[in-house]
């Protein structure tokens, strides 16, 4: 059964088309990997799935009912910029991701239900390997550090969906190694269904369980903003962990390209 359907999404901005004729369906607990050539879509498509942004064209479901207008907390999101409070301490910086869901008109807890959620912050902190760093604020981390971090508010939230856009693309090699086998550890742990966009193929290849790839079909030189992408391979990549995971066999996928 299909947990998220994009149903025939167009995404135009005037005269400029960005997207078209994009038809996908992801079940709950998969890993997309979503690359192409830059400018071909994948960040925006990533907005329309956070609500950011509405289709010009189209529908998306979440779960059988449509995608609500804003973000919302079934959905977390990750950038390639360190999406952290600079003002707030690491334990701070994940404990309000638990605090304003619950106390949206003062965003703060008190008493016994403000140390559960610093306790619970900072078993998620441990996770992630910054256990040691809890009162450091954000400028005093490495990149690594400060993803990891941003990572954890993103799972503190127990979103459904986790939208990740570039999120290890500013990390150096050895680094972006560690932040994988985090990312597959957490993911793993959580089921939740993933969308990265990534400009390394193979880092696409080694962390999704498909491959989405965004290309341009129609080109018209004299109008080069006429035409949008679509999804024009739909790879299945790494069964045999999803299969882990959910105990069943992926159904089979095939190229989506027309």
């Amino acid at each position: 059964m299909s947990f998220i359907t994009i149903n025939n999404i167009w995404q135009e901005y005037g005269d400029h088309v960005v997207l078209e004729r994009l038809n996908l369906q992801v079940k709950e607990g998969e890993f997309c990997s979503m690359v192409g050539a830059s400018g071909c879509g994948k960040s925006t498509f990533l907005r329309l799935l956070l609500g950011q942004e509405a289709p010009s064209r189209g529908s998306i479901t979440l779960d059988g009912k449509p995608l609500t207008a804003e973000p919302d907390s079934s959905r977390g999101v990750v950038f390639q910029r360190y999406s952290v409070f600079p003002h707030l301490t690491v334990l701070d910086n994940v404990t309000i991701g638990i605090e304003l869901p619950q106390s949206p008109l003062f965003g703060r807890l008190f008493g016994a239900k403000k140390r559960a959620a610093r306790e619970q912050a900072a078993q998620m902190l441990e996770k992630v390997g910054l256990s040691h760093a809890l009162q450091k604020y954000p400028a005093q981390l490495s990149g690594g550090m400060q993803q990891r971090l941003a990572i954890a508010q993103a799972f503190i939230m127990q979103p459904r969906v986790l939208l990740l856009d570039e999120p290890f693309g500013a990390l150096d090699p050895g680094i972006r190694k560690d932040m994988h086998a985090l990312l597959l550890q957490l993911w793993g742990e959580t089921r939740m269904t993933v969308f990265m966009v990534t400009h390394d193929l193979s880092e696409g290849f080694n962390l999704g369980t498909r491959l989405l790839v965004f290309d341009k079909v129609r080109i018209d030189p004299h109008a080069p903003q006429a035409y949008g992408a679509r999804i024009t391979y739909d790879i299945p990549l790494n069964e045999t962990r999803l299969s882990a995971l959910s105990g069943t066999r992926p159904d089979n996928v095939y190229a989506l390209r027309s």
